[in-house]
């Protein structure tokens, strides 16, 4: 008898685990107290990690996304205090990477160039800027905790979430709630992207200024994709990554000696330069160049890159991004370089191809993001829940048709002089190339009479710069001063 009720009570236990579906709650929240040193200063803040739904015209939820929320304590005037709102990129990527390694008051266990260490895990950042504006990390739908309602099926309306155009509208909306619920419609507000997140905040600027009326004091784009160049291809969109080669291969060692010798940023406006003045050009004529100019453009291109002259020819002067990862160190070392970070180095099957097998750079962040937030999310903020946390969601196919993110941040800038922007990247970054964000500033405004609103940080690392934990702390400054810099101080909006 004793066997029997085990048994009973093992089967109504199986039962009752069996009718729990593994859902997110659509509307909750959790909050912690911390603290954390910053720049000397010992700082106590308060973490608010949960879910706020995504509505419907009718008002049914139709989605639910996780968000954490930083907001620093014994704060006077909490309506002078600036709120960031984060944002990552892919699509389809949480917003896990700003959150644990670049402006948040916890960062990964990592060496100081940003490789993996075990015991995998978070530390503190001293370098955050929860000194100067209070921070939330979004996780659009389908990333991170976040999830459609229904999560899958044909009921999933995916045209109100995953394309360019649909992301912003919603998110828009989603911001508006936030904003309203946290009392925050005084505060200055800042909006940053990294990656896809650029377009999105491009978006994003006239989005709430014109369906939200909510009007910001600056933009952060954080290695931005500009689609509008990356996807078109042609001679523009080629000639662009010369000035990332260049930077590459000098970090590693291979260009020539004359080059060689002097300083990266000695280097970069020599071939920034011959970028736009001869490079552009010359592909722009395709097979119709001459035959000697054909010849002086390879030859420089690989003064510039660490390439071959032939395999620059064989390329008609076109040389995809994926060669130049496969081919610079073929021949040193056999090692293939990193796409969104160039400083990585790869193994793969055999020397000879197109391009690499795998992104060397991804695979080392993956390896100590994602049991970083996991633990620090269920652990620490004691957000519990058995929700797969989706470093990247499935938000495929995506709609990337209309996209007039561009010229949405000018009109935005146009319409609100308060507006200012700030663009980051890393030199080594080979996927959203750092002169590739250049040339997007430089086409946000082609009027240029707001150019003295626009502010261009480099750093010598990649995508992520902020893993390298000197550019941690120069990327935080930089965008603490751009913060405290565009605070109006009681200054009119005007013109």
């Amino acid at each position: 008898m004793k066997h029997f009720y085990l048994s009973l009570c093992a089967l109504t236990c199986a039962l009752s685990v069996m009718s729990q579906d593994r859902k997110l709650p659509v509307d909750t929240t959790v909050t912690t107290q911390h603290s954390v040193t910053i720049n000397g200063t010992n700082i106590s803040y308060t973490a608010t990690t949960g879910t706020q739904p995504v509505w419907d015209e009718m008002g049914k939820p139709v989605a639910s996304l996780h968000y954490t929320y930083y907001t620093r304590n014994n704060v006077r005037d909490r309506a002078s205090r600036p709120l960031l709102i984060s944002f990552n990129g892919g699509p389809g990527s949480g917003s896990v990477w700003m959150h644990l390694a670049y402006t948040g008051p916890r960062v990964l266990k990592i060496d100081d160039e940003g490789y993996p260490v075990q015991p995998y895990g978070v530390k503190q950042n001293p370098f955050s800027v929860l000194d100067v504006t209070d921070i939330v990390y979004v996780n659009p739908a389908n990333t991170g905790y976040s999830r459609t309602i229904p999560e899958m099926g044909d009921e999933v309306d995916r045209d109100k979430f995953f394309g360019i155009n649909a992301d912003v509208t919603y998110l828009a909306e989603w911001l508006n709630t936030f904003v309203t619920r946290n009392n925050r419609w005084r505060s200055p507000k800042y909006i940053i992207g990294e990656s896809y997140g650029g377009t999105r905040v491009m978006g994003l600027s006239l989005a709430l200024q014109n369906q939200q009326w909510m009007y910001l004091n600056g933009v952060i784009m954080v290695s931005p994709a500009d689609y509008r160049v990356i996807r078109v291809g042609g001679p523009v969109s080629s000639a662009l990554n010369l000035p990332y080669y260049t930077a590459a291969a000098w970090h590693h060692k291979m260009l020539p000696s004359e080059l060689q010798s002097k300083d990266l940023l000695e280097v970069l406006p020599e071939a920034e330069n011959y970028t736009v003045n001869t490079l552009i050009p010359a592909i722009a004529k395709g097979g119709f160049i001459s035959d000697a100019e054909r010849s002086s453009v390879a030859k420089k291109m690989a003064h510039y890159s660490g390439l071959k002259e032939k395999d620059i020819l064989d390329h008609n002067l076109d040389v995809p991004t994926q060669f130049f990862w496969k081919n610079l160190r073929k021949e040193n070392g056999g090692y293939n370089v990193g796409r969104l970070d160039s400083r990585y180095l790869g193994i793969d099957r055999q020397l000879f191809g197109g391009s690499p097998d795998y992104s060397a750079e991804l695979t080392s962040w993956l390896h100590s993001f994602t049991p970083a937030i996991n633990y620090y999310l269920q652990e620490e903020l004691k957000f519990k829940t058995d929700i797969k946390y989706n470093m990247f969601g499935p938000v495929h196919p995506w709609n990337n048709e209309d996209d007039n993110t561009r010229d949405n941040l000018r009109q935005a800038m146009a319409q609100n002089p308060y507006l200012n922007v700030l663009v980051q990247s890393g030199y080594y970054d080979g996927a959203t190339t750092y002169f590739n964000a250049k040339y997007t500033m430089w086409q946000v405004d082609p009027s240029g009479r707001m150019k003295d609103r626009f502010e261009f940080k480099g750093y010598r690392s990649g995508h992520m710069m902020y893993l390298r934990r000197e550019d941690l702390k120069k990327a935080n400054d930089d965008l603490r001063a751009f913060i405290l810099k565009t605070a109006s101080n009681g200054k009119s909006a005007k013109y």
